[in-house]
């Protein structure tokens, strides 16, 4: 049985705050995009991934913060920061080289106000409508393209899930009934 994750979410001044407990995976990942998609559109260039109570990620999940990552550097700059990683988080985040678009929190220094406010403003993330299975495959998809265009090393590692995933999405997309003329 897979353990229940939750994204809980708050704004303490200025930042946007994202804390995972549990897992963060292709389950929850969508949504963690739309969250940091929605505050991003409404100006906000400072958000925060909380990883003290989150076991692990797989891939999907880090290729969702690369995304938010590489998005806030389009957008004219931000920061999202990695606080409270666990030593085998902190390792995916190094070998994977995300450790070079985020900032990564090893010391406990980045927001120190921010930090003594957050237990009390977080509150769980609302649930949008689930995505269908075409949506959910085209974002595990483009979760692990972005992770494969960061460093050659990754487009060898993810190389044969991104395949997996294009003739999925293809047949999908290729049986996926034509909607009738309105």
């Amino acid at each position: 049985m897979t353990p229940t994750s939750n994204i809980l979410v708050g704004r303490i001044g200025g930042v946007f705050w994202l804390r995972v407990e549990g897992r963060g995976s292709y389950l929850n990942s969508m949504q963690v995009k739309r969250a940091f998609q929605a505050v991003i559109e409404e100006g906000m260039h400072d958000l925060v991934i909380d990883l003290e109570r989150c076991s692990m990620m797989d891939s999907t999940f880090l290729g969702t913060l690369t995304g938010t990552a590489l998005s806030l550097m389009e957008h004219g700059g931000g920061s999202l920061s990695v606080l409270n990683a666990n030593a085998r988080n902190l390792q995916l985040l190094n070998d994977l080289g995300l450790d070079q678009i985020l900032e990564v929190d090893t010391d406990g220094t980045r927001w120190p106000e921010e930090r003594k406010a957050v237990c009390e403003d977080l509150a769980a993330c609302q649930e949008q409508a689930s995505a269908c299975k075409l949506e959910q495959t085209a974002h595990v998809l483009t979760a692990h393209q972005t992770l494969s265009n960061l460093s050659h090393r990754n487009q060898s590692r993810f190389r044969d899930v991104i395949h997996f995933l294009e003739k999925e999405l293809d047949a999908s997309q290729q049986t996926a009934p034509i909607p009738a003329p309105a």
